[in-house]
């Protein structure tokens, strides 16, 4: 059985800790591998290492950590396949999916190349007499990124290539549920020039966590996962004196009005809710429909899903693939056993889906409820899974009342042709990504990440300008030189004259 090991300075280790998880591929419902769960003692000579790597790194011209990360695109545009390839297998999502997350990441790759440019400072000449002052960006040293499975390269990439572009020297724990794309990605950054020790990747779970959080020389935590967990790293950064930017849960809207193009805001449901079977933090899972768009949406939305092709990722005919590991299915399929019994009008049940050929694959097809009401379990928490809540509301009003009474504040989605309205719900509507007629409104890389209320701890964002802000410490600079008249002491607050 294949072993995943850890990467530290530059090279595969194995470290001291016997324990394995469980690699499987989903499509299939076979363990494919083994990875190796590292301990407390793995990730503090883990930190050791970057901890003297950081000595270098963090004095090296930005120009000339630039061109290393610009090798670095290169390489993962070449290598791009086989990233793509071990994203499906190990998460299950379809490869046109797995291929377009690994864009995403990529582009933050890209923004980071811009290094140079992002870190200038400010200046300002002659605040008092012969007197100028002025603000420079340093790296704050050895960095750490914890991520979740269902995004084994674009969430890393959200991270890592903007901290090590800033001069700090990264430590990743990924998922152990799928980290061999995390340990490809480490392979390539060295094989672009970046010195050992610069990234590395120590694989875990809880313990690794806890290690990080109470390591002293680790100044600031990434982290992306549920809101339970986000909560615990916000808590403990702060009680061990980290930086934190702790990225949690989500419910998303997405609202549908009378107005709009209503075959277009289905084919953008579709996707929303059923790609990547659900398992993003973006998805829309509920569709709030104002008036009497109700039935129609609901009956064209019923039709579609229950035509979604569902299959193994590297099946190019398939539109949506399985569910990481048989645990999370199961407990999709609790929520939906949970929504009928609550009440809610099932019209769409992928419960029973067989697939031939992959009988033991964790698959279940696009589920549909209407007549979901706020008060319902399947309304208030994620689910994390392909399943689509349809909530009926008479006005916009209630609509914007609904959401943002909602515990998460992630994304946002409204589709309508007013323009009035559209600014109107951007301006009001209390989450901290919306789209205007865009299902998934997923900000590009140069500009930043991140959702209000119980789906950000923390005051930042991730990658574009946040990003920078965040991986770096502001020093302000006021310099005034001699000119050879010596003055008495002063012993009052200074002030410029």
């Amino acid at each position: 059985m294949k072993l995943i090991e850890h990467y530290v300075g530059g090279k595969i280790i194995s470290g001291k800790s016997n324990r394995k998880g469980k690699v499987f591929n989903p499509a299939t419902g076979e363990q494919q591998s083994e990875v190796r769960l590292g301990s407390k003692n793995d990730l503090d000579q883990t930190v050791e290492v970057a901890k003297k790597a950081s000595e270098t790194w963090s004095l090296k011209p930005s120009l000339q950590r630039a061109r290393i990360i610009f090798k670095f695109k290169d390489l993962i545009e070449k290598n791009s396949d086989e990233l793509t390839k071990l994203i499906v297998s190990e998460h299950g999502k379809v490869y046109e999916d797995a291929r377009g997350s690994l864009t995403r990441g990529l582009e933050v790759v890209e923004f980071a190349c811009g290094i140079p440019h992002l870190l200038k400072g400010e200046f300002s000449e002659n605040v008092g007499t012969d007197v100028d002052s002025w603000s420079m960006r340093q790296p704050l040293g050895v960095v750490a990124g914890i991520t979740p499975f269902n995004f084994p390269a674009m969430v890393p990439m959200w991270m890592f290539p903007i901290a090590i572009a800033c001069g700090n020297t990264f430590i990743l724990k990924p998922s152990e549920k799928d980290p061999s794309c995390a340990i490809k990605l480490a392979q390539l950054f060295t094989e672009a020039g970046l010195p050992d020790g610069v990234f590395n990747v120590v694989n875990g779970d809880k313990e690794v966590v806890d290690a990080i959080l109470i390591n002293k020389d680790v100044k600031a935590i990434s982290f992306v996962g549920s809101t339970p967990i986000a909560k615990y790293i916000y808590e403990n950064s702060a009680k061990y004196e980290k930086r934190v930017q702790a990225l949690g849960g989500a419910k998303n809207h997405l609202v549908v009005m009378p107005d709009c193009d209503l075959d277009g805001a289905v084919n953008g449901l579709m996707g929303a809710a059923y790609g990547s079977a659900g398992e993003r933090c973006m998805a829309q899972s509920v569709a709030v429909a104002v008036g009497d768009i109700g039935d129609e949406l609901v009956s064209k939305l019923s039709k579609k899903a229950e035509a979604l092709k569902v299959g193994p990722g590297m099946d190019k005919t398939s539109e949506m693939g399985p569910l990481v590991t048989k645990e999370h299915l199961e407990k999709v399929k609790s929520y939906i056993d949970l929504g009928v019994k609550e009440g809610a009008k099932l019209l769409v049940d992928g419960r029973k889906i067989k697939l031939q050929g992959y009988e033991n694959g964790f698959y279940i097809g696009g589920c549909l409820f209407d007549h979901v009401n706020k008060d319902m379990i399947i309304y208030k928490e994620e689910i994390f899974g392909p399943v689509l809540s349809v909530v009926r509301v008479k006005t916009f009003e209630e609509a914007a009342k609904l959401i943002n009474e909602h515990e998460y504040g992630n994304g946002v989605s409204i589709y309508t042709r007013d323009g009035d309205l559209g600014r109107t719900f951007a301006n009001k509507i209390q989450v901290g990504m919306v789209g205007i007629n865009v299902p998934i409104p997923v900000p590009m890389a140069f500009h930043s990440f991140g959702g209000w209320k119980r789906s950000l701890f923390g005051d930042s964002g991730m990658h574009g300008m946040e990003g920078i802000k965040f991986y770096t410490k502001l020093k302000t600079v006021t310099s005034r030189w001699p000119s050879g008249i010596r003055s008495n002491p002063e012993f009052i607050m200074p002030t410029m004259k």
